[in-house]
């Protein structure tokens, strides 16, 4: 069972940096798009509007599903906590707290990881809106 104190530690918080990092490398190449992309040179919106959202989604779905990553990782953490206490026989209550405290840093490291990549991506999705509406005025000056 301390198979799963290992499993928290290295697996569920080092899947969360890593999701972390991927977050932070689309929002970086999506940036540095929007920030070359010419509205004019798309002969649609659809078009325009495809070529922005490409990955965007990566970023969203990190940031929605990384605290349920931390918190199995906390319920492991918590499970691994309970049976060394019935194994054991302990009732040792700093045992059994520091046990739990070690169980809530992937709740902990989930939130560090989603709440930048929802900023993010609001940042991100804010970014792809004006270059929308930048794209539909050219249509309407078009049109006239």
């Amino acid at each position: 069972m301390n198979m799963l104190g290992h499993l928290v530690d290295y697996g569920i918080i080092g899947l969360l940096v890593v999701l972390s990092i991927v977050a932070i490398a689309v929002a970086i190449e999506r940036y540095r798009f929007y920030k070359s992309t010419d509205v004019e040179s798309y002969q649609t919106t659809q078009e325009l509007e495809s070529a922005l959202t490409g990955r965007l989604h990566i970023v969203a779905t990190i940031g929605s599903n990384a605290p349920y990553i931390g918190l199995l990782g906390t319920v492991l953490g918590i499970m691994q906590t309970f049976y060394s206490m019935g194994t054991g026989g302990t009732t040792n209550v700093n045992d059994i707290m520091a046990g739990l405290a070690l169980a809530l840093k992937a709740t902990a490291a989930g939130l560090l990881v989603a709440i930048p990549s929802i900023v993010l991506y609001n940042l991100l999705h804010r970014r792809v809106n004006v270059l929308m509406l930048a794209k539909e005025a050219q249509n309407e000056r078009q049109k006239l």
